[in-house]
Formats: structure tokens, sequence, C-alpha cells
């Protein structure tokens, strides 16, 4: 078992013309959370789905475990994507089955447990469940594995404050503290309180990696003040190309891997 978790050397990732990623180089241990921090479009989702395997380098190299991309890798990695990719057909019932099958790792008491506190019932369809539920029950399902990477593209993005406050402390409840959570998101203020490490990513490139502790006692403010002051002088142009690179080509790979679902109801039972 390799100290080093994830390991990135001069990784680049290109969509045609355009540069999502410039010359990386990412070293991550274990038994930490750690957030990659950025503005919408800086590269952090091209940066999982390459840890993934999701996506091929352009140029450079990424190991986890000691390992590239592969078979292996993806044993060891729990990643929850940035939308929801179940079939709207589905049970809760259902999806744990799924899990069960296809994951060695997964405890199916601890989901269950997870999903009676909030309410989830096994019978429930996907299509019946409001977006808030359907986010919880991803995150149940990712976090109810003992992984040794869980990869989780804007977890808290998209829901109530309240929401956030619970998916926060199922990650803390629940990841395996003998590996990594690695958190992508803009909302710093919400989840700096979890956190021990940050990276700081840039138009594709790394600009800083540090200590929460470390940053509180050298720069004597906040991550999320850090945050906002590295990036207060970016504006969205400068991340449109990027983001576009991301619109039009990143999604491929979701929807080959992991097919969205259609006729999402979103009006349909609040869990």
């Amino acid at each position: 078992m390799e100290e080093k978790l994830i390991v990135c050397n001069e990784l680049q990732k290109q969509f045609g013309k355009l540069t999502a990623l410039n010359g990386v180089n990412l070293t991550v241990g274990r038994g930490k959370i750690v957030g990659l921090l950025g503005p919408n479009g800086s590269g952090k989702t091209t940066l999982i789905k390459l840890l993934c395997g999701l996506l091929q380098p352009t140029e450079g190299e990424v190991l986890i475990d000691g390992q590239a991309p592969g078979p292996y890798t993806k044993s060891i990695i729990s990643y929850l994507p940035d939308r929801m990719y179940f079939a709207d057909w589905m049970t809760a019932n259902d999806l744990m089955d799924f899990f069960e099958d296809f994951y060695e790792d997964f405890e199916r008491q601890r989901a269950e447990s997870m999903c009676a506190a909030l309410g989830i019932r096994m019978s429930a369809r996907i299509k019946t469940l409001s977006k808030g539920t359907k986010e919880k029950l991803q995150l149940v399902l990712v976090m109810s594995r003992d992984a040794q990477l869980y990869l989780l593209d804007e977890p808290i993005a998209g829901v109530d404050p309240a929401a956030r406050d619970f998916i926060l402390d199922t990650i803390l409840s629940n990841y395996n503290e003998n590996g990594t959570v690695l958190i992508s998101t803009h909302l710093i203020s919400d989840v700096e309180k979890v956190l021990d490490e940050v990276i700081f990513l840039k138009k594709g490139e790394i600009v800083r990696q540090d200590t929460v502790d470390h940053i509180r006692e050298t720069e004597g403010k906040s991550v999320d003040a850090l945050f906002r002051e590295v990036f207060r002088t970016v504006s969205y142009g400068e991340y449109a190309p990027h983001q576009r690179a991301w619109d039009a080509t990143a999604d491929a790979p979701d929807k080959l891997e992991q097919p969205e679902t259609a006729n999402d109801d979103e009006g349909g039972e609040a869990q």
C-alpha cells in the first residue's frame, strides 16, 4: 500500500486547442479530507475524471496507489459525479442491490441505516424523489463503501444549507479513515470546517497546496478569505474557454460510462 495515494506528474489535458489542465504536479497522502478548490471552469471536474479513469491525459501521468487508472484503481475509488446518473425507474433497494453486486467493499447495513435516518423508503423510485433527496441517496451509496479514495464532485452545490450540514456530517462519519476524501467545490465557507488540506486550482494550474492549519497560522485568515483574495481578480471571461471545453467534450465519458436518466421528475414526492 503506497503512502502517496494520488500522484500527478506534469499532467496535462486538452480538448482540441483548449487546455483544461496545464502541467499539474500533485501528491496527496492518506487519511485526509482535501478540498479541491477553484471557480467554475478551473479544471476541477476534469482532474477528478482523470483520477477516475473516465478521461485520458493528453500528456503526463496519473497514479492512484502507485498504479495508472484501470480495473484496480476503479475498485478502490468511490466516485460521486456532479449529476445523478441512475435510471429513474430504480428504487433505493435496486441501487443497493447494484452496489452490493458491483463493489466488494459496499456496506449495505450502513447504507440502509443512513436511508432510515433520512426517511428514504427503500421502495421509493428515483423519479418520485426531490432533487435534494436524490443527491443525499447518491451520497449515501458512495460513502457506504470502504474505499481508499472518495472523489466527490460538487457534493453540496445543489442543496440547501441544512442539507449541506447533513452531507458534511455524513462524509466525516462514514469515510474510511485510512483513505482520503477529495471534495471539489467552490463553496469554500461551507466545507472549510471539515478540511485538512486544500488545493487551489486556477485556470488549469495548481497555485497552492497547503494544510488548513498552516494557512491560518501563516496568513492570519481563513481558507475562504484567502480563496477570495487569490481569485478576486478572475473574471468569467478568463474561465469561459475552459468551461466551453468542458461543456463540449468532458461530458462525453459520463454519457458513455454512466448514462444520464431521462424524464427526471423533480416534482414528485419529496422525502
